[in-house]
């Protein structure tokens, strides 16, 4: 294995971006694989790689919203001896399978965001990350290891069970990055977990991706409107327009609405597509209006 990792060209560019910026003084290459006609990765790709990496990321659903087969791409991972690195969104994993039960031997390592976790968007921020591994990997996790012990009474109690001295005596090597920002919003996401509980969480995802199938039968209804892949999806999917996403947008903002992610700016052939998205929190009359107003700027552009 060589100092290469590979990530499928459906993670989220920002997140390749940001760790191409940490790994790129570390002799570690970050190289991003083909992607298939479905929006997916290309597996005729992957397995077309002939030197082992060290390790591949993949996102489940992918940043277009789509399913990866992870499966595949875990074993063919795991037959090389390669490490898996998954990226996912939490609440999704109340209904899809988790990365431990991805292919024969599941992936190494699960990250993600954990914003889903009732943290309130906030123009962007802040939010919190997750990280989790298997155990033989656990002593070159960032952070601090809380375990789950007992206390004298039998009681169930936490503890600090492992945290990087490096934080105090070595800094500027330091991999720790907890601060109290972070720790106030996993607060609040442990009360919102609480709260759910498995069922809650379960509906919350079922919800989603029926408002968003909800969302998407009724853009596609609008003339000139198309999905670009027809893949599965869960709670994103991108829709094709007429026209490029770009010369619509200010009509949609300035109906107040927040109409998703102009995939131009990250792909120059998908200047036209909008990735969408709905959550458990939209209604039917929400939907209904984000169709109206997208079909009178689009008619309004072809006047």
């Amino acid at each position: 294995k060589t100092g290469r990792v590979l990530a499928a060209p459906t993670v989220n560019p920002l997140y390749l971006e940001a760790a191409g910026n940490i790994v790129r003084n570390q002799g570690i290459a970050l190289d991003t694989l083909p992607m298939s006609d479905a929006g997916t990765l290309d597996l005729d790709a992957l397995r077309a790689v002939e030197e082992t990496p060290a390790a591949i990321v993949v996102q489940q659903p992918n940043f277009f919203g789509g399913f990866e087969d992870v499966d595949a791409i875990t074993d063919w991972a795991a037959e090389r001896g390669a490490l898996v690195i998954a990226v996912v969104n939490p609440l999704t994993l109340s209904v899809l399978a988790p990365p431990g039960d991805w292919g024969t031997n599941g992936a190494d390592i699960a990250c993600g965001d954990g914003q889903p976790f009732g943290i309130p968007m906030a123009s962007g921020g802040p939010s919190f990350g997750f990280i989790c591994c298997r155990k033989a990997l656990v002593r070159q996790m960032p952070g601090r290891i809380i375990g789950r012990t007992e206390d004298t009474e039998g009681e169930v109690g936490y503890a600090l069970t492992l945290q990087a001295r490096e934080q105090h005596i070595r800094r500027n090597k330091a991999t720790s990055n907890i601060c109290t920002n972070q720790g106030l919003l996993v607060t609040a996401a442990t009360i919102h977990l609480s709260l759910l509980g498995a069922e809650g969480l379960k509906q919350a995802a079922l919800a989603s991706a029926a408002n968003t199938r909800a969302l998407v039968a009724a853009l596609t209804a609008i003339d000139g409107v198309e999905r670009r892949f027809a893949g599965g999806y869960f709670h994103e999917c991108v829709i094709e327009l007429p026209v490029p996403v770009a010369q619509v947008m200010p009509a949609l903002l300035d109906a107040g609405l927040l109409p998703g992610v102009d995939l131009g700016a990250y792909h120059d052939d998908m200047a036209h597509c909008l990735l969408v998205c709905a959550t458990e929190k939209r209604t039917a009359a929400e939907i209904e209006a984000f169709a109206a107003a997208l079909g009178a700027a689009l008619t309004e552009e072809a006047a």
